[in-house]
């Protein structure tokens, strides 16, 4: 009797294995601790504390009351971020994290104004960026997207002048535009101008909505923005019409399972929409949003599924395939990308049907 691969034991060492995307990812959310350490000596930068594990504890977010809070790591990380080197650096870094865990597609996401405070033009921190991903993709045999994120507290004409910077980079590494920062009391609506700009030079456009904010503030980001993905979008379970809609015009949601906890989106991982989502057939996604900040990785976000919404190994393949499909490549160039990954799934799997027993993929991660 042939094997069901539903039945396929879910361990970090299959999770890390299989191809994957990370949709939603932060690059001042994403840094390494030992290089925020090494750039604050060469650069004389003050920091909280220089013991590894007590300035981790300062950036983590994991004891944070709310969003607010939550983002407060985000002032140590972005001093580090005020130089060519410190955004080379990040940026190549987190490309080669991600490809250690074998992400094939990351598209990263910053405010390029957030790194201008040493004097660097917006010119000089996108080429930064872009030119450390660039590099990390010929090292490690992946693909990288930039998104450049206006901020929700930030005026409208910064929000309009980033978008234009983004339609500058267009077809030169940048494929979106996204709308990111307090959601509470900073409707997106406000930046329309900004998202009209995008839309007029065919950008695509994810926003930040449903994380902080009710529903409402998913239904400007689609209706008032064109936001043709959404970040969190948990509170997208408290408008079954507007859910519907989402579903009915695959509007993919970002989902970042840990963050959401960290940032009290969700009191718990029991309260979480994301299985009922996923039962619901909206195309859901899931991403890091900070690894760093909330101390995860694409493995433990899948694991996490697993283990605390049962998903089995079926569930886990078509939440791969989700994030292949809803990303900002190309048509062609995803199409492609994602006939490969199947094919390299399907070579897994042949090698758990062939085996007499279920694949020992121990965990010593």
């Amino acid at each position: 009797m042939k094997k069901d691969i539903k039945f396929m034991k879910i361990t970090k060492k299959l999770l890390k294995q299989l191809p994957k995307t990370d949709l939603h990812v932060h690059l001042d959310g994403s840094m390494r601790i030992n290089t925020i350490l090494e750039l604050a000596e060469k650069w004389k930068i003050d920091l909280p504390s220089t013991d590894p594990e007590k300035l981790r504890k300062k950036i983590i977010g994991e004891k944070a009351n709310d969003l607010g809070e939550y983002l407060e790591g985000f002032d140590i990380t972005l001093k580090v971020l005020q130089n060519e080197e410190g955004l080379h650096r990040g940026a190549y870094e987190l490309a080669e994290d991600a490809a250690e865990e074998n992400i094939r597609y990351t598209e990263i996401r910053f405010c390029p104004l957030l790194h201008t405070e040493e004097g660097l033009s917006l010119t000089t921190v996108s080429n930064a960026v872009l030119d450390g991903l660039a590099q990390a993709e010929k090292d490690f045999g992946i693909r990288t997207g930039v998104i450049f994120s206006g901020m929700r507290n930030m005026s409208p004409e910064i929000s309009l002048r980033l978008a234009s910077l983004a339609t500058t980079y267009k077809n030169k590494g940048v494929v979106g535009f996204d709308l990111a920062g307090q959601e509470y009391n900073f409707p997106a609506k406000e930046h329309r101008t900004a998202f009209d700009l995008a839309l007029k030079n065919n950008l695509n456009i994810t926003i930040h909505a449903g994380e902080a904010y009710g529903s409402e503030s998913i239904h400007q980001a689609i209706h008032y923005c064109g936001a043709h993905r959404i970040g969190h979008g948990t509170r997208l379970i408290e408008d079954g019409d507007l859910l519907n809609y989402v579903n009915d015009h695959r509007i993919p949601i970002e989902i970042c399972l840990k963050s959401n906890i960290d940032t009290h989106t969700v009191s718990s991982y029991k309260e979480h929409p994301f299985p009922i989502f996923y039962d619901l057939g909206l195309r859901v996604t899931l991403n890091t949003d900070n690894r760093l900040v909330s101390n995860t990785n694409m493995t433990e976000e899948f694991m996490t599924a697993h283990k605390e919404f049962n998903f089995d190994y079926k569930k886990i393949k078509n939440l791969i395939i989700n994030g292949f499909k809803s990303s900002f490549l190309p048509y062609r160039d995803k199409s492609l990308i994602l006939s490969k990954i199947l094919d390299e799934i399907e070579e897994i799997e042949k090698e758990y049907k062939s085996s007499n027993e279920k694949i020992d993929y121990e965990d010593k991660l």
